[in-house]
């Protein structure tokens, strides 16, 4: 255990969250992946591949890290945990306030082109996204990473004028 606390520049028992956290996310989307493809199977193929995918996921998610690690400035390791954590739960949140909203306004695929119905709704979602983006980094310690963050995705949205301040 103490191995992986320095691996990670764990320094208090209570950052071990953070990683529980993260395997907990990787294993359950493997499961919700494997439960998507593979359709009335035994039990035991669904664990096998869920934990195979799992294993394949955690990987690729090492090796993004590795990646990022020179690039996002944070104090300790762990805390790309973190930032990865709050990417996750802002995805999946600015899409679930999405749906309510498009169809708040009456707005289904049926009534129209599919097209349009998912720019729209990415659009949408891209807007709430924004928001909660800095929202969860406040909530999880990373405020400042996230403002920056936000900062430069809207200057690549050609929106960078929002933030320039006169001089």
């Amino acid at each position: 255990m103490q191995k992986f606390k320095n691996r990670w520049q764990i320094t208090r028992n209570w950052q071990l969250l953070f990683p529980l956290l993260g395997l907990i996310g990787l294993v359950f989307s493997a499961y919700r992946l494997v439960n998507l493809l593979i359709v009335d199977s035994s039990i035991f193929l669904l664990i096998s591949v869920t934990l195979f995918l799992s294993f394949l996921l955690l990987k690729l998610t090492l090796l993004i890290f590795k990646k990022l690690e020179n690039k996002w400035i944070v104090n300790q390791r762990w805390e790309i945990i973190r930032i990865f954590i709050v990417f996750a739960i802002t995805g999946s949140s600015s899409v679930f306030i999405g749906r309510p909203i498009i169809a708040l306004l009456g707005i289904t695929k049926e009534n129209l082109h599919p097209f349009l119905y998912y720019t729209l709704f990415i659009v949408i979602s891209l807007i709430f996204y924004q928001i909660l983006l800095v929202a969860f980094g406040w909530l999880f310690g990373q405020f400042q990473f996230f403002w920056n963050f936000e900062k430069k995705m809207l200057s690549r949205f050609g929106l960078g004028f929002l933030f320039k301040k006169d001089h």
